[in-house]
């Protein structure tokens, strides 16, 4: 803003000739520069007349009859007064500008000063008139606004448009104005697209006042002066400049050349003085308000700096408070890997000594069955020492009395497995309480070991979100940081690097979860491991019941037995006086036997296949698979399948019922009839 000064407060031609007169001395070294002033003075008041003639034909000032009230007509003057000044700088500008440049023949650079203040008053020349637009932040006030109209209204200033918007250095619209306004110099057409937006003023109306430069005949006059910097050739460099905290200050010491004055004249002297002193007071008032702004953006800063302190210790207590939660979890979690590991311990012993009592009980049992063997052998000797006695002197007597010593024999052979197999089921059940106490122990251990991992897992969770609120709240910390000046860089170094350190904690943090991670999933597979145990030994205990279940038919049969033993010896006593008639029949069956041994030859003649060499059943012709089993026959060595060789028998070389194909089950049974009849 510049004053116009009235002719009336000026003193008389007169009055400056006496007081010049008295002092000659110091108007001699001050009469250039009055000079300068008077012609400044007068520009300034033709400006002034020309701009109020103006206005009386528009009808701003006020004439004698009509109704409009001083204030109103002042502030018109005022700002008509203030689009004259900066038309009548800018001129000045562009004139200054242009012979420069012509005069060094070169492309002009950004510290260039004509080219500086050129800027600097084209910035006054647009912020004149802007309305003031109200935020949440706060009210705002940038000439950008209309100039990003351009990119809408003219497709060739696109690229000047998403260049500014690519620059990371500028975070203010003034910086992104300048910046815009660069630019459109470096390509020549800055007149171009001021032109466009004049030619649009129903847009404009959105960010200027009615009597805004840019919307009155001014802005088209300065616009059409635009048009000669064309001829100048810049080369403006936007990285490494500060955009945003430039002060635009008008430097008038440019525009004051130092010219002597021939013709000596003292009448404008003390005018002159006087307009000098004017000038010198709107720089310092413009001087005044730019501290008071800076003081107001240091202020603020420290505000910022002070609130991002407060928020780094709440930061650096967080952390704190995290990394004890994390030791306590680091505590409970090796509190719990120790039991669950002398758990596992314990049930390994168990299950050891479980498996010694079992090897143990399977050799009594296997000794008992050697026992009876030998026995069972001892008894045969005998049976045939007897039977070649008998032979020789009874005949089917003997025979007869050798068939009870037989059945006599079975049945204390059975009375003793049955006595060892009840020993056996009451060793199994005892067995299956143990194994039951323990898989409750096991259960319940697994379920405390489940809630124990839920629990860690919400805990892992929840630090997780802890951890990206704190990565967001650095983030925004960083962001403000970032929006400091040049003092606060060692605050920005400390900063950076504890955040480097929290970074690395949570890192660790990070770690630390993953291996917590896989002591569960170790955990999850003991569990399994455990689960495969318990399904085994409940399988063991199906068996065992199954085995019970036979020695209860086997006891039904005992029962049967001693039944059949009781009319055996009726029948025996009616036997004894049929041997008499059997022994016509001795001859014939003497021959029957030596065929049935024959056939028993012929049957133990056939070798034990092996297991690679049979691929189909002997039988059926069925091929072998994972349902259908290889199973052996005891008495002629062939593989079948379970279909064909389900028959159990007892052979002379095994003492137990044992598995017998189709085919040799019936030679068998016929042999046993043969000899019973």
């Amino acid at each position: 803003d510049f004053e116009i000064i009235d002719k009336k407060q000026l003193p008389d031609a007169a009055e400056l000739r006496n007081e010049e007169k008295a002092k000659p001395e110091e108007a001699r070294w001050s009469a250039p520069i009055l000079s300068l002033a008077r012609k400044a003075s007068e520009n300034l008041a033709l400006g002034y007349g020309s701009a109020l003639k103006s206005a009386s034909l528009v009808g701003l000032v006020s004439k004698p009859g009509s109704s409009d009230s001083p204030a109103k007509t002042n502030t018109r003057c005022h700002t008509m007064e203030e689009r004259a000044n900066l038309m009548n700088m800018m001129k000045l500008s562009i004139k200054i500008l242009i012979q420069s440049a012509l005069s060094l023949g070169r492309t002009l650079d950004s510290d260039f000063p004509p080219l500086q203040q050129f800027f600097v008053v084209l910035e006054h020349c647009l912020k004149h008139g802007l309305k003031v637009k109200k935020t949440f932040i706060g009210q705002n006030k940038s000439f950008f606004g209309p100039l990003e109209l351009v990119e809408k209204l003219c497709p060739e200033a696109s690229d000047i448009a998403t260049s500014v918007k690519n620059l990371p250095e500028l975070k203010t619209a003034v910086g992104r104005g300048r910046a815009w306004l660069y630019l459109a110099l470096m390509q020549k057409k800055l007149a171009d697209y001021l032109k466009v937006l004049l030619d649009h003023k129903h847009l404009l109306s959105e960010f200027y006042e009615p009597d805004a430069l840019m919307m009155e005949e001014e802005g088209a006059v300065i616009v059409g002066l635009l048009v000669g910097l064309n001829v100048i050739d810049a080369n403006l460099c936007l990285k490494g400049e500060d955009l945003d905290s430039q002060v635009g200050v008008i430097d008038f010491s440019l525009y004051l050349k130092e010219t002597q004055d021939s013709d000596g004249k003292q009448d404008g002297g003390i005018t002159a003085v006087l307009d000098q002193k004017h000038y010198v007071e709107e720089l310092n008032r413009h001087l005044s308000c730019t501290v008071a702004d800076l003081q107001n953006k240091i202020d603020c800063l420290e505000k910022t700096n002070s609130k991002l302190q407060e928020e780094l210790a709440a930061a650096t207590d967080r952390i704190g408070s995290l990394q004890e939660e994390q030791q306590q979890l680091k505590q409970q979690n090796e509190l719990i890997r120790e039991r669950s590991e002398k758990s596992v311990e314990v049930t390994k012993e168990d299950t050891k000594v479980e498996l010694d009592t079992y090897k143990q009980s399977r050799q009594g049992l296997d000794e008992m069955y050697s026992d009876v063997w030998k026995q069972l052998k001892e008894e045969k000797k005998i049976r045939l020492e007897l039977e070649k006695e008998l032979e020789l002197q009874i005949g089917m007597k003997t025979e007869m009395e050798i068939a009870m010593k037989l059945l006599e024999k079975d049945t204390h052979e059975k009375q003793d497995t049955l006595v060892a197999l009840r020993q056996q089921l009451e060793e199994v059940k005892a067995i299956n309480l143990q194994m039951f106490h323990k898989s409750q122990n096991a259960e319940c251990s697994l379920q405390q070991k489940t809630e124990a991992i839920s629990s860690f897992e919400g805990k892992t969770n929840e630090m997780m979100s802890s951890m990206k609120r704190m990565e967001e709240r650095l983030q925004q910390a960083e962001k403000a940081r970032q929006a400091a000046e040049d003092r606060c860089n060692k605050m920005k170094q400390e900063l950076a690097e504890r955040l480097d350190s929290c970074r690395q904690q949570m890192a660790q943090l990070d770690s630390k979860c993953s291996t917590l991670e896989k002591e569960l999933k170790s955990e999850k597979e003991q569990r399994q491991t455990l689960q495969k145990e318990l399904h085994q030994e409940k399988d063991a205990t199906t068996l065992l019941k199954t085995e019970l279940q036979q020695m209860e038919g086997l006891k039904k049969e005992l029962r049967k037995l001693q039944d059949e033993k009781q009319q055996l010896k009726k029948v025996r006593e009616e036997q004894e006086q049929a041997l008499q008639e059997m022994g016509l029949h001795l001859s014939q069956s003497k021959l029957k036997m030596e065929d049935i041994k024959e056939v028993n030859k012929a049957l133990k003649g056939h070798t034990w296949l092996k297991d690679d060499e049979a691929t189909h059943c002997k039988q059926c012709k069925k091929e072998f698979s994972i349902s259908r089993r290889k199973h052996h026959c005891r008495n002629c060595g062939d593989i079948f399948c379970n279909t064909c060789s389900s028959n159990e028998l007892a052979l002379p070389s095994y003492p137990k019922p044992v598995r017998v194909c189709d085919n040799c089950h019936t030679l068998l049974l016929q042999q046993c009839s043969s000899n019973s009849s």
